[in-house]
């Protein structure tokens, strides 16, 4: 297996609209010794407070997002995305509330930074969360809310949004 090498965020070259909106990421966190993952395709990066940050987007419903709550850290995992479709999509739709589906993909947790990640993914973001709000739909434009509720929200499932300060990149 290769190893990682830390970059700096500057030498990031993938193209971060493809690459979450289309290839996915596993946000991953740790809470009582215990680490669960999502799959996302919802975020980005830039700059806001002079930092390198992450944002990102959890569903209030998923058991991903109370282990991102309980800590300060957590990581953004990509993978070559055609070799690990499979494993990406059953990230996506299965909750580790009722199996330990990290072990069932046979994924390596590693740490960095006291911060889980996976050593099978190709690139690791490490955040340390800076800030988080909630979403609510009353919040949305009035042009765009009916859309968007229908859409996304029927049931009401609102996200939260995380902006993490990325403290360390690791790539393959």
């Amino acid at each position: 297996m290769k190893t990682f090498t830390k970059i700096s965020a500057e030498e990031l070259n993938e193209n971060f609209i493809d690459l979450i909106g289309n290839k996915w990421m596993l946000i991953t966190a740790s809470k009582d010794d215990k680490v669960n993952t999502m799959t996302a395709s919802w975020g980005g990066v830039g700059v806001i407070w002079n930092k390198n940050v992450t944002y990102c987007f959890i569903r209030d419903s998923r058991y991903t997002k109370e282990f991102v709550d309980a800590g300060e850290t957590y990581s953004l995992c990509v993978f070559d995305h055609e070799a690990n479709k499979e494993m990406l999509g059953y990230m996506g739709s299965v909750s580790g509330r009722t199996e330990d589906k990290v072990a069932k993909c046979g994924l390596t947790v590693e740490k960095a930074e006291n911060t889980p990640y996976f050593a099978e993914a190709k690139t690791v973001i490490l955040c340390k969360k800076l800030y988080k709000v909630e979403m609510p739909l009353e919040n949305l434009e009035p042009a765009v809310k009916e859309e968007i509720t229908n859409r996304f929200y029927p049931k009401g499932d609102i996200h939260t949004m995380y902006v993490g300060e990325i403290i360390k990149i690791l790539e393959k």
